[in-house]
């Protein structure tokens, strides 16, 4: 069973947004149920620091041995800091997902778009439809 912290938002594409000690940044990475079905993370590009995307927009993309896969906004901001230990140890996506594997921190433009994202448990229901 898919570990699913209920503080988080989710997206129907497997990231998620965690709330940081920042007004209106958030990290963002993906879910224990989307690393599982990638299989081990073997690369991660990531944006340069200062980029910013719109909501659903493709902000990098995950390799696993599995499979390539893009990765989206879910929400529209601008990337305030990114997380390099990935650079070098791509594989925290799959051993702590909801924390040392984050990819990214945004900082988001309508604070809105957050709420609108699924909570656990409709994220939790999405993955087992």
């Amino acid at each position: 069973m898919s570990d699913i912290p209920a503080d988080l938002h989710y997206t129907e594409e497997h990231e998620y947004v965690k709330p940081t000690d920042q007004d209106g940044v958030y990290l963002v990475g993906i879910t224990d149920y989307a690393q599982g079905e990638l299989g081990d993370v073997v690369f991660v590009e990531l944006p340069d620091t200062g980029s910013s995307f719109a909501r659903m927009d493709v902000f990098g993309t995950i390799e696993a041995v599995k499979a390539v896969s893009d990765l989206y906004a879910p929400v529209a901001g601008e990337v305030v800091e990114v997380n390099a230990s990935l650079d070098d140890d791509p594989s925290l996506v799959n051993t702590d997902p909801y924390g040392a594997g984050w990819m990214i921190r945004i900082k988001v433009s309508d604070p809105s778009e957050v709420e609108g994202l699924l909570d656990a448990d409709a994220y939790r229901a999405f993955i087992e439809d």
